[in-house]
């Protein structure tokens, strides 16, 4: 939170419900703490809310935030498109990724290439935008579509979703690696928390 400004991030699969609580009661007794539990399963959050009971918890996208209120919002706008329903969870990990980090945040569903008369009735609402996070399994072709149609900088996040030959994400990692439009920035397989931030720094305010 001192060295760059944003909450600090713990990253809970992988860690216990004892190890988490651990790192909430530090940040409990942090005076200046702000901070945000990723990848959080449901004993990770029982865990971390009997410590911060007031904190924020969405499980859908199996975050919690502490403390729990946004940020008031300054710089730009960051909208996020979810190609389908299957995506959400990523879309939303980084919707209130990029909303805990101050940014005005809009998120958009079931907007994939199978019925690109969707993607196109949103155009001018991503024209406005300051940058546009594409969230997109199977092909993973809707990053590149939606940055053939706007200016603004694309954060693409291939998700899992998808039969074998998606290959848990791989697919759809390899073609917006590939993407023809220029402008599109890729983070890893379903990393919501990590395109919400980029797209965060991205939307800052600029510097006076």
């Amino acid at each position: 939170m001192q060295r760059r400004g944003y909450p600090e991030a713990v990253y809970c699969a992988g860690k216990t419900p004892d190890q988490v609580a651990g790192i909430a009661e530090a940040l409990r007794d942090r005076a200046d703490a702000v901070a945000l539990f990723t990848r959080a399963g449901p004993e990770h959050a029982a865990a971390v809310l009997r410590v911060l009971p007031d904190a924020f918890h969405d499980s859908m996208a199996g975050m919690l935030a502490w403390p729990a209120a946004e940020p008031k919002p300054t710089g730009g706008t960051v909208m996020v498109i979810a190609a389908g329903t299957s995506d959400l969870p990523v879309a939303w990990e980084a919707t209130l990724t990029a909303r805990y980090l101050g940014r005005t945040t809009d998120l958009v569903v079931d907007v994939g290439v199978a019925g690109l008369h969707r993607v196109l009735s949103y155009v001018e609402p991503m024209r406005r935008a300051r940058v546009v996070v594409v969230v997109a399994g199977m092909d993973g072709a809707l990053p590149g579509v939606v940055a053939g149609l706007i200016a603004a900088p694309v954060v693409a996040v291939p998700t899992s979703v998808g039969y074998g030959a998606a290959f848990e994400g791989l697919a759809p990692l390899l073609t917006m690696l590939n993407a023809c439009a220029p402008g599109v920035a890729v983070v890893n397989i379903d990393n919501g928390y990590g395109a919400g931030h980029l797209a965060a720094q991205i939307a800052a305010p600029v510097p006076a």
